[in-house]
């Protein structure tokens, strides 16, 4: 076979580079859909196989982490895997932002979102193959051994992926190439005497087995024209069966084939001898329509020829030019959006209900609400938080839909990342110093060393810097503040200049942001919370001075309990802006514009966060509401009283897709 080589293909001992197959283990963060009898049930239900109820996922998490982390669990069990990677466009990650009043601008890609790229596109076509060689690499692990893999792509390295893909999958594997009409809004070749090439109108589809035993169904597609009374073909074909030449209304054929069996075709041309008997005057197609559309008919020609008709349809069956669909929806919030119209084609062709679906590149979520709609189970996951947010209210607005997850790989991922940081520090130890250090220098700050809870300074303010597999909770805040006042009256050179402490956190304890900021304002110490961004994890965003951290936005709720019923009501949004526009920030007229989503879970058990209540926008309904109401007596039945201290949980999403979280506790007398 020809063997496609590529920078990063081989080792010195030209042997290929495996990818890399690290497991972690995926962390739920939402439970989406699911009821409180449905989450009752799955807490007591008894389970001897030890297995969750299934429920469909949407994953946060670059794929490099997420498909060899569903490889334990799903490696051989995907039956249908449809992929959408870059283009080498550079708007994969861009999206549109609509602030609350209906004022729109376009959101670059982030820093984990332009390393995502420049590690598929920023050294050139070898880092894009290598990439794209990985992928399918793990893809194909996760397939079934009767599943299919669509594979959408352009111009740009089509050709090269099929070379890829057919040492992966093998030659005679590959089933088809499916061509795909893109959306040309406007023709700027006009304007021009000569052109260096013709506008590219289409995309290309590649649609490769795992085996050469998969099967799939016949699709259909709509025809340009109609023919309102049906239509006569020659009954011949050009296939050669001879237990298919057999005599038909005195016609025997001496090479090729009649299309049916005997048996069938002479029931068709009963059928057409009883239309002759019984029509008076009605036409063909007329007769068909009131004996209830099934019956076939086979005529003698006035020429000889033996004909069967085909009745009037606007449709036939597909071949691999799907004309009929084009590849995009062409909207603004996602200008690569694929229309469900051609998810639901691929769906339809090579699934059955029940089937499992993945898609690794979910971008608006597309696929997923597909296969909801067509009653498959599917996994899909992107590395953009808008990403997530755009694919959840999809689901969202689909009737009836089952529960779904919200997972990612959290701790895990830092976890594993903090192992390979520090190649000389075998200690734990050693490796938390060198990640101390590590983090102070992103921050633009001094290490501060021989102390347990401060751990660097900067511009006068002291810092404290959260671990990787732990959220900054409310003890560690007053660890800290213990430690600043000690540090404070010792007199020595590291004493702080500022009663100013910043918290930097992968994550955050719910009840931080208010209650730290009360408890520290009461010890007279100011505190801030900084979010510390993924992409610290990536070694292209350190280098090339992508880090940003921001400080955490707040929410202020109202809080009305009477009797078993508790009313919430969103009073403030303070959220930073620093990704904003300033022409749109002095548009927005107050801060609920700011608000895209939000939800509360009424009974906060301190694990996934599961909303019963939830509010967002879409495009066409920009508004939103404010208030929420619970009545603890409808949650808990005729199984008793709702009497107790209820944790309710808070979860506001803004218009970027940062989540903000606010615990509060109610008590129900």
């Amino acid at each position: 076979m020809t063997d496609l080589r590529w920078d990063g293909k081989y080792d010195a001992a030209h042997k290929k580079i495996a990818p890399l197959k690290l497991p972690l283990q995926f962390q739920t963060v939402e439970v989406i859909s699911e009821s409180s009898a449905q989450r009752q049930k799955n807490l007591f239900a008894p389970n001897p196989a030890n297995q969750k109820p299934w429920r469909n996922r949407l994953i946060w998490g670059d794929k490099k982490y997420v498909l060899p982390s569903l490889l334990p669990e799903f490696a051989g069990k995907i039956n249908l895997i449809y992929i959408d990677p870059p283009f080498d466009t550079g708007a994969d990650f861009s999206f549109t932002a609509q602030v609350g009043n209906g004022n729109e601008f376009e959101k670059a890609p982030n820093a984990v979102e332009l390393k995502a790229y420049r590690d598929t596109w920023g050294r050139g076509l070898d880092s894009y193959l290598h990439w794209f060689y990985e992928t399918a690499t793990l893809l194909r692990d996760l397939l079934h051994e009767n599943g299919s893999i669509y594979i959408h792509l352009d111009w740009h390295v089509g050709h090269y992926a099929k070379v890829i893909l057919d040492e992966i999958f093998g030659y005679e594997n590959f089933r088809n190439e499916i061509i795909v009409p893109r959306p040309i809004s406007k023709n700027l070749q006009t304007q021009f005497e000569t052109i260096s090439s013709l506008s590219w109108g289409h995309d290309i589809i590649l649609l490769y087995s795992k085996s050469l035993s998969t099967k799939y169904k016949p699709v259909y597609k709509q025809m340009e024209t109609t023919k309102p009374e049906g239509y006569w073909h020659h009954f011949w074909s050009n296939a050669d069966r001879p237990t298919m030449r057999y005599e038909l209304i005195g016609v025997t054929p001496q090479n090729g084939q009649w299309k049916y069996n005997k048996e069938r075709a002479l029931k068709a041309v009963e059928n057409y001898k009883q239309y002759l008997k019984h029509a008076d005057g009605k036409s063909l197609v007329v007769y068909w329509e009131e004996t209830g559309k099934e019956l076939e008919f086979i005529r003698l020609s006035k020429t000889g020829k033996v004909e069967n008709w085909f009745p009037p349809s606007s449709e036939k069956i597909a071949d691999t030019l799907w004309s009929d669909i084009l590849s995009y929806e062409n909207q603004k919030l996602y200008a690569t959006q694929k229309h469900e119209e051609l998810l639901t084609r691929i769906i339809e062709m090579s699934s059955n209900e029940g089937d499992l679906v993945l898609d690794c590149f979910c971008g608006s979520g597309t696929t997923a609400a597909v296969a909801e709609k067509l009653t498959r189970n599917w996994i899909t996951c992107d590395l953009g938080r808008f990403a997530i947010h755009t694919a959840r209210k999809r689901l969202l607005q689909i009737p009836n839909v089952r529960p779904f997850e919200v997972l990612n790989l959290g701790k895990y991922e830092r976890q594993a990342w903090l192992g390979g940081f520090g190649e000389s520090a075998a200690e734990a130890e050693s490796k938390y110093q060198a990640y101390l250090e590590f983090m102070m220098g992103l921050y633009g700050g001094e290490r501060l060393k021989g102390l347990s809870w401060i751990h660097g300074r900067k511009q006068g303010r002291l810092v404290h810097i959260g671990s990787v597999d732990a959220p900054v909770s409310l003890g560690d805040v007053r660890a800290v503040i213990a430690e600043f006042k000690k540090l404070r009256g010792s007199g020595k050179e590291t004493a702080p200049e500022k009663a100013e402490v910043d918290l930097l956190g992968w994550e955050f304890a719910f009840e931080i942001n208010e209650m730290a900021g009360q408890m520290a304002a009461e010890m007279g110490v100011k505190i801030r919370t900084f979010k510390i961004p993924r992409e610290v994890l990536e070694q292209k965003a350190v280098e090339q001075g992508d880090i940003q951290f921001f400080e955490l936005a707040a929410l202020e709720v109202g809080v009305k309990v009477t009797k078993q019923s508790v009313e919430l009501s969103l009073k403030h949004f303070n959220v930073p802006l620093d990704e904003v526009p300033m022409e749109i920030q002095k548009s927005v007229r107050e801060w609920s514009e700011w608000i895209d989503y939000w939800a509360v879970d009424w009974d906060f058990k301190g694990d996934a966060f599961h909303p019963e209540t939830q509010f967002y926008r879409t495009k066409k309904e920009r508004k939103l509401e404010r208030t929420a109401t619970h009545d603890y007596n409808s949650s808990v039945g005729s199984s008793g009283s709702p009497a107790g201290v209820y944790k309710v949980l808070i979860k506001v999403i803004d218009i970027l897709g940062n989540d903000t979280t606010k615990l509060i506790e109610v008590e129900i007398k």
